[in-house]
């Protein structure tokens, strides 16, 4: 890829409207939007990222009111998504870009994305034939660049490269905790997307916020490094450090994160050898901490009498013991138990333990849990 390729001349910081700021009864906090927007385009930076699903349409509606009434159309770039795993028919997708175009008032997307393709809603796409209705939408106006977001193997990432090659550009998960990751497999993905020489836009560059807190030992890594630098700075630098990006989203919940954000990457240096060997010193520290060995292979589920969603409950757990994010494990145990049973309801049967390939004392570690996790 050359230095001249699609989003080359974009600023590295995005604005994700994923997680914005909410007023005590959940609605999006309209105002304090308009206040993160003025700073972030004050500051020369100009990509801003939404979707149809984001908050059922309340992101979309915020950036209309927030960004696309107040800035010129032309001064800023708008990304938005088509919600794959919601076609049922070939007509639904016409519905969900007209209702986005009303939502934002946008009027057309410079960045139109089939959301978060996968193995299984790849199927999605080849039966509903939303490539060519991608190009299509290219033709009329409505995008003017079309790719997609991707959470899946670099192998499928692969194929979907290899046989739809009128995608323009790719949306991946890049942070330095999943760059060697068996499961998100960042820099597999990052690699493949740069065999094919598309450009990559970078989501989740702190991890849904894990990267950001951390544990004490890890802060003091950092501040150790560089004692005025914020926490989530370095995994934001990470991820832009990398060629060939459009931009790096992030999703950010109010004005302190955008003030950070932009103090930093509004002249953005690339990390140096000497912060590359901080970063590779805090994973090693992230490898070594000790979590529940869970495998996720869902034996234990089967015959629970209480339907507690064992392996889902661990995987929050574990988020607090690795990233010390007490916050952010509590609002995944909350999806982990909704509707299924919590991990004080264990009634000790002990089938779970005869069924784990692992040979975790599972019902001693979901007390352990529910004493953390549980209000």
């Amino acid at each position: 890829m050359s230095n001249e390729y699609l989003g080359s001349n974009i600023p590295k910081l995005g604005f994700g409207l994923m997680r914005l700021p909410q007023n005590e009864d959940g609605s999006i906090d309209v105002e304090q939007v308009k206040k993160m927007a003025d700073h972030f385009f004050a500051n020369g930076f100009t990509y801003v990222d939404t979707a149809y699903v984001y908050g059922g349409g309340a992101s979309e509606l915020a950036a209309k009111e927030a960004i696309v009434q107040r800035f010129p159309r032309e001064s800023f770039q708008l990304a938005d998504k088509l919600p794959v795993i919601n076609i049922q028919k070939e007509e639904d997708m016409e519905e969900f870009v007209q209702t986005s175009l009303e939502r934002t008032g946008a009027g057309y997307f410079d960045f139109y994305l089939l959301h978060a393709l996968n193995a299984s809603k790849l199927e999605i796409c080849d039966k509903f034939n939303a490539w060519d209705y991608m190009v299509k939408l290219k033709e009329r106006g409505i995008a003017k660049h079309i790719g997609f977001s991707f959470h899946d193997k670099a192998e499928v990432l692969d194929k979907i490269l290899t046989e739809h090659p009128q995608m323009e550009f790719v949306q991946l998960q890049i942070n330095y905790a999943d760059w060697d990751s068996d499961n998100v497999q960042s820099r597999k993905c990052y690699e493949v997307a740069r065999k094919h020489n598309k450009p990559v836009t970078i989501m989740e560059p702190v991890k849904g916020g894990n990267l950001v807190t951390m544990t004490p030992e890890i802060q003091n890594v950092f501040k150790a490094a560089d004692p005025n630098a914020s926490i989530a700075s370095w995994a934001v630098r990470f991820a832009a450090s990398h060629e060939g990006l459009i931009t790096v989203l992030s999703g950010m919940s109010n004005l302190e994160q955008m003030l950070d954000n932009t103090s930093y990457m509004k002249d953005f240096k690339p990390l140096n050898e000497e912060e590359q060997k901080v970063i590779a010193k805090v994973v090693d520290i992230l490898n070594s901490i000790p979590t529940v060995p869970c495998t996720a292979c869902h034996y234990c589920t089967d015959g629970c009498p209480m339907r507690i969603d064992i392996p889902a409950i661990f995987a929050a757990y574990n988020t607090y013991l690795v990233y010390g994010n007490l916050q952010g494990a509590k609002n995944s145990y909350k999806n982990a138990v909704k509707d299924k049973g919590m991990a004080s309801s264990c009634v000790h049967c002990l089938q779970c333990e005869a069924q784990c390939p692992q040979k975790i004392n599972i019902t001693e570690r979901l007390q352990e849990i529910a004493k953390v996790l549980e209000d």
